[in-house]
């Protein structure tokens, strides 16, 4: 049996630089680790891949994570959601208003940018409430406004108070700044 790595294994130390066309392969101690692109891979010293394509085909994922974004501050207005940075933001200060969710790639990069057309990405967008509970009321991609299809069929109404508001959007890309979004909204408390 193979044993999995953890981060604390040196990735890097078993990876070489892989050519356009080939496999990577390498595994010392703990067992083959095997990609197959169709374009360049450079492995980095930090336990790291940088791939000139996002293309995998059938990879196993052990021990996966993603990134998160504690944003340290009250959810209001417009909120830009960058997931270049992270697919999961968690306002974790008390909303203070209503929010506009505007999902894009960041600042500088659109979303429609950054997902082909027939893919999808999902985005969760965490919101705390004190004793006066606040919730989105429009929803935004790249700036221009996009309508949910909400889960049980309507949007919300309202937040929920002292709980955290799990918002989650999966985003299909049928063309060009063409989407169709389905919405849910989930109490934790």
């Amino acid at each position: 049996m193979t044993k999995a790595r953890t981060n604390a294994d040196n990735v890097a130390g078993d990876i070489s630089a892989v050519t356009a066309g080939t496999g990577l392969s390498g595994g010392g101690n703990s067992g083959a680790i095997t990609v197959s692109v169709d374009t360049a891979v450079v492995a980095t010293t930090s336990n790291s891949l940088t791939m000139s394509s996002k293309t995998l085909s059938s990879p196993v994922l052990v021990a996966g994570e993603e990134r998160m974004v504690f944003t340290g501050t009250a959810a209001t207005g417009t909120i830009n959601i960058d997931l270049l940075t992270a697919n999961t933001h968690f306002y974790n200060v008390n909303a203070t208003g209503n929010q506009t969710i505007n999902l894009r790639g960041s600042a500088s990069t659109s979303l429609n940018t950054i997902v082909a057309t027939n893919d999808t990405i999902t985005a969760v967008v965490l919101i705390q409430n004190g004793g006066t509970a606040y919730y989105p009321t429009a929803f935004q991609i790249d700036g221009a406004s996009v309508t949910p299809k909400w889960q049980g069929g309507n949007a919300p109404s309202s937040g929920n108070t002292n709980s955290i508001d799990a918002y989650v959007f999966t985003v299909m890309k049928s063309g060009s700044a063409t989407y169709t979004v389905l919405a849910s909204q989930t109490k934790f408390a």
